[in-house]
């Protein structure tokens, strides 16, 4: 695996997790009352098993925190890895 980036596809409201300019990933948002709440995630099966899905979290958080926004993990695997990283803690809604 060379290439791993996150990027905001605002058109479709996730961010996208590429691998080798291919998509392997994603986390769906929506924004209520000014707050990112994220829906859902996933990485594709043929990257499981790689940590993709914690530089998924990882690189949406920091962005989002980049751009000032507050975040609502509502999808179980960011809410995990949320509470798993506390130096998030600034950016999340409860």
């Amino acid at each position: 695996m060379s290439d791993v980036d996150v990027r905001d596809n605002p058109a479709e409201q996730r961010f996208e997790l590429t691998v080798d300019g291919e998509v392997g990933g994603m986390a769906a948002y929506r924004v209520r009352d000014g707050v990112v709440v994220v829906t859902h995630s996933e990485v594709d099966r043929r990257f499981r098993g790689q940590g993709l899905g914690s530089v998924l979290a990882q690189r949406t958080l920091d962005e989002l925190r980049a751009r000032g926004a507050r975040v609502y993990p509502a999808c179980p695997f960011f809410a995990k890895y949320v509470a798993e990283h506390p130096e998030y803690n600034d950016i999340i809604e409860s």
